[in-house]
């Protein structure tokens, strides 16, 4: 499997756990400790540390997924100019 296809993979299972979890156990709460009602330490830390883990694993997720397009276009425009040059070393015969 492709390194970058790994990668990309990889956090984004980790943004979408953590996504989850955030989902599930701290519906409510806003990752800030100024609310308009008051709220349990553990879980605006607990939501805190969760959206951190998403923004971090979404981006690198983002960049993975990015470079892996790039290297993959630059591929695909290796390979239409050896295929170029092929046909013009076929018609010059």
């Amino acid at each position: 499997m492709n390194p970058g296809l790994r990668v990309f993979l990889l956090f984004a299972a980790v943004f979408f756990a953590a996504f989850g979890l955030e989902r599930t156990f701290v519906p409510d709460v806003v990752p800030i400790a100024f609310a308009d009602e008051p709220q349990p330490s553990w879980m605006v830390q607990t939501a805190f540390l969760l959206r951190s883990l998403e923004l971090m694993t979404g981006s690198v997720a983002m960049i993975a997924l990015i470079l892996m397009f790039g290297v993959w276009a630059d591929r695909l425009r290796e390979m239409q100019g050896k295929l170029k040059a092929k046909k013009q070393t076929i018609h010059s015969r």
